[in-house]
């Protein structure tokens, strides 16, 4: 099939549906709805699940991964909503209380979950191996779900050790999340770059603008993928990096937009077989599309 900037990603074919391409990482919401208490932001608009499926089509795109956005909570119904629309097409990380989610866990995997995301930028770190979190996890390494981290890079050591012994899957958000003052000299990002050994560790290369030195500048956020790009696919291979809009790219959406970072991917990513990975093959095991 034949994408928006005119190159051609090889279609597979998951449970009858054909797979032109998987957005790894985006976000639905509207008005209405819930907002969590202490959110550092919450948005004036609303980014319908109508208008994402438009988007990904606009791109060339089959399927897609709906995180919860932090502003919402742990009050996961209206993405549960979205999977239950069209679970074919969609699967879904939520946000959990570990302490009393547990009971849930297997329905949500039931509705298209596959995974659980902790944004921890900006607050006191959980501890991963306390009671309720050990058996949250137990049943995640089951289920075959991850746990998705948005963490600033330099703290990432600090909960590694714990996630890697529960034996879960790790996904970390946007290049790791360096210091945009630091760039690839941010020790967090040597740190990530030697969890690749594990083995266990999966990598998101989107939201490059949230590492920028010049977040409202694209050529900025394209440089800092395009160095990044290289590290990552030496110590990770591409069976361990997958890609997403960031849609609708909450907080810079009037210097960013769908098609850029598409545009972007194909940019840093020049290989056809390793753009076949990160965008069809590896979000398809990853997100259990498979």
């Amino acid at each position: 099939m034949t994408m928006s900037n005119g190159t051609t990603a090889s279609p597979s074919n998951l449970r009858g549906h054909p797979v032109t391409g998987i957005d790894g990482h985006a976000h639905v919401f509207v008005r209405g709805l819930s907002l969590a208490s202490g959110r550092r932001y919450a948005p004036a608009y609303e980014a319908t699940l109508d208008d994402y499926r438009a988007m990904l089509a606009s791109l060339g795109l089959s399927h897609g991964v709906l995180v919860q956005p932090s502003f919402l909570g742990t009050d996961n119904r209206f993405l549960l909503s979205c999977l239950d629309a069209y679970p074919a097409q969609l699967r879904g990380i939520v946000v959990v209380d570990p302490a009393h989610d547990l009971v849930q866990i297997d329905t949500w995997h039931a509705r298209g979950v596959v995974g659980v995301r902790a944004n921890l930028i900006g607050t006191a770190l959980p501890d991963f191996g306390s009671p309720a979190w050990a058996a949250f996890l137990e049943r995640m390494v089951a289920l075959d779900w991850h746990l998705e981290v948005q963490i600033e890079a330099h703290r990432l050591p600090d909960i590694a050790p714990a996630l890697l012994h529960s034996g879960v899957r790790i996904v970390v958000d946007h290049f790791g999340r360096l210091d945009p003052a630091l760039g690839l000299d941010d020790p967090g990002f040597a740190s990530l770059l030697s969890l690749g050994a594990t083995r266990q560790v999966w990598v998101k290369v989107s939201g490059a603008y949230r590492v920028s030195p010049d977040p409202h500048d694209p050529a900025a956020a394209l440089a800092i993928a395009t160095r990044a790009w290289p590290a990552l696919l030496r110590e990770f291979g591409v069976e361990r990096l997958v890609w997403g809009t960031d849609w609708p790219h909450t907080q810079f959406e009037d210097v960013q937009n769908a098609r850029l970072t598409l545009d972007h991917l194909h940019a840093f990513v020049n290989e056809p077989e390793q753009l076949q990975a990160v965008l069809v093959d590896t979000p398809a095991a990853l997100f259990q599309f498979a």
